[in-house]
């Protein structure tokens, strides 16, 4: 059952949560119609044992109770005009991430608007056919994934952007998390 969640993280919230807030909430940050961003997704005592100067960087270089277990590193751009789903498969990482994450934005249709879709359209024809629907809502998903296969994902409507009004839970973008659980397949 996915959650709203309050102003931050709940208290009970497992890591891979707290990541996915926070990423969600650092896109929130850059503001609407961005384009999709990828994050590797790295243990943070890890980080500062292996890595000591991108922690002084990222200011992880002293344990602290409040800092996350996870620490998302943002990735570079995605190539313009490569289809998500393409650009995921040429995706291979290190060991030393433990899981991945994305933020993309979307239009959606409430379920009631699936009998209207016309058939036989292209994607191109049904990209154009959802923005003129007059039911269409803008979303932020961020989904993300650890190797050994937790998934969690955060999404917020454009209409409600507020840190109380995202939406929480494993399996609201299933297609998006098997994309990114892909990129650990060998």
């Amino acid at each position: 059952m996915p959650n709203v969640s309050p102003a931050g993280p709940p208290m009970a919230a497992s890591p891979l949560t707290v990541a996915v807030l926070e990423i969600d909430a650092y896109a929130s940050n850059l503001g609407w119609d961005q384009p999709a961003r990828l994050f590797a997704l790295v243990d943070t005592d890890r980080l500062r044992t292996q890595e000591p100067g991108l922690a002084a960087q990222l200011g992880l270089e002293k344990p602290d109770s409040s800092v996350a277990a996870l620490t998302p590193i943002e990735q570079d751009e995605l190539p313009p005009g490569t289809a998500l789903d393409e650009f995921l498969a040429t995706i291979a990482w290190p060991d030393a991430v433990v899981g991945c994450a994305m933020t993309v934005e979307r239009l959606m249709l409430p379920p009631s608007a699936e009998a209207s879709v016309p058939e036989k359209l292209s994607d191109k024809q049904l990209t154009a056919w959802v923005a003129k629907h007059p039911d269409r809502q803008e979303v932020r998903m961020t989904v993300a994934v650890l190797r050994d296969g937790a998934r969690e994902s955060a999404v917020r409507l454009r209409e409600k952007d507020s840190p109380t009004e995202v939406l929480t839970g494993a399996g609201l973008v299933p297609g998006l998390a098997e994309a990114l659980a892909a990129t650990f397949e060998s």
